[in-house]
């Protein structure tokens, strides 16, 4: 009988050896976490456009900054005309002109459009810095996803081969006439369930290497072997939920986003009220005649005060537009806070819950199960029982369930740091 059960166990661990390298992914060398997270500022799509608008930002600002710029014009007129006096034959009067032209004050048209570009280049740097949060969140929820994947397939394909075995042994059964052929029948289905579900999982390896792949902007580049991190951040204590608003409200980069493009409404709407006030510009000149006359200067200098007196609707629509944008971003803002509060308190809600109960009933479960083998163990050496494949599986279950209360636990962490402006650390460190 002890012999029996000892060519079960060697069974058992023949077939998982078999079905594990049978249907381990390809790999392509050790992943760590760190490594992975260095990935999140890599050209990817999404940072690629936060790039450009931010970069489109900065041009906005510098054309904003140049619009008291000196300008240096030419001129050059050939043209023919009659005097009003003296030789009234048609006579050439040709010209060239030389002038230059700086507006000295617009009464504040340029520096609230400087102002209101200058908001807006904060507001797509905040803009960056949500995608380079999003993107290393990403990347760290697809790694745990890997490692999930590999423990559920080592759990699907520890029970698959505890089935066939049973299976197996269990045609010799028949001929025997131990069992019947319908409990024959049963242990064969039974091992098939367990073989479709291994599959999948050997399949959902797979497919959690490619998102994260994907997720590194590395598509197609599948990695292989992951390295479990210790994440001591986990252990961190969690501040309250009323010290952590202001910051939230101080730093959060989406919420910083919103308020800049608000600020740059308003300066927006400043600048085209004063479009209906005056400009004053000083202007140099410099030209020759091909025909002289008393009243031509070939240098010249002066102030000019412009004042538009009538521009019919255009500049009331434009502002009638800006107010309407500004009711909006303002309303967005509003909606914005409230959902980042929201978020706030049920991230908060997690990690505690995560840290307290869910940690203590998952390591709990894992200590029963650790006692549940040593029990199996023992029985299976006094051939009292041979449920000792079965134990294997559910001690490994338990530790899957552990970790992966863990990698949440993690995730949740970063988002707070995301939520309320501090840096996501690599590894996730405190």
């Amino acid at each position: 009988m002890k012999s029996l059960q000892r060519k079960q166990l060697m069974s058992i661990i023949c077939c998982l050896l078999f079905f594990s390298a049978a249907c381990a992914p390809v790999l392509a060398g050790s992943l760590t976490l760190e490594a992975a997270l260095t990935a999140a500022e890599s050209s990817h799509p999404d940072l690629l456009y936060a790039q450009a608008e931010r970069d489109s930002a900065v041009a906005n600002r510098d054309i904003a900054n140049s619009r008291q710029d000196a300008s240096v014009n030419f001129e050059g007129i050939l043209r023919s005309g009659r005097p009003s006096a003296g030789n009234r034959d048609i006579t050439g009067d040709n010209s060239v002109r030389l002038t230059a032209r700086k507006t000295l004050y617009d009464f504040g048209r340029s520096s609230n459009a400087e102002l209101a570009a200058r908001y807006e280049m904060g507001a797509r740097e905040a803009d960056l810095t949500t995608v380079l949060d999003k993107r290393r969140l990403e990347i760290m929820a697809r790694y745990f996803d890997v490692l999930l994947a590999d423990m559920q397939y080592t759990v699907d394909n520890e029970l698959m081969a505890v089935h066939y075995v049973s299976f197996d042994q269990g045609k010799d059964r028949l001929e025997r006439g131990q069992i019947s052929g319908i409990e024959l029948a049963g242990l064969e289905s039974r091992y098939h369930d367990t073989l479709l579900k291994r599959n999948a999982s050997a399949q959902k390896q797979r497919i959690t290497r490619a998102l994260l792949a994907n997720a590194m902007n590395r598509p197609g580049d599948l990695p292989g072997d992951l390295e479990d991190p210790i994440l001591p951040g986990n252990q961190r204590v969690l501040p309250d939920f009323e010290a952590l608003l202001p910051m939230l409200l101080e730093n959060n980069s989406r919420l910083r986003a919103q308020q800049d493009a608000l600020a740059a409404s308003q300066k927006i709407l400043e600048s085209l009220r004063a479009e209906t006030g005056p400009t004053l510009d000083a202007e140099v000149q410099t030209a020759d005649y091909s025909r002289t006359a008393v009243t031509r200067d070939n240098l010249s200098a002066g102030l000019i005060l412009s004042w538009p007196l009538y521009q019919g609707n255009r500049t009331d629509s434009r502002i009638a537009r800006e107010i309407a944008q500004i009711n909006k971003l303002q309303a967005g803002a509003e909606k914005l806070k409230m959902e980042l509060t929201q978020a706030l308190l049920e991230t908060c809600l997690d990690i505690t819950q995560l840290q307290n109960a869910a940690r203590s009933a998952a390591l709990k479960n894992a200590e029963y199960r650790d006692l549940q083998l040593e029990r199996s163990r023992g029985l299976y050496e006094l051939e009292l029982k041979s449920n000792l494949g079965t134990s294997m599986v559910e001690t490994a279950d338990a530790r899957m369930r552990t970790r992966n209360i863990e990698y949440q636990l993690a995730l949740s962490f970063a988002r707070l740091e995301a939520l309320t402006g501090r840096s996501l650390q690599t590894g996730n460190n405190p």
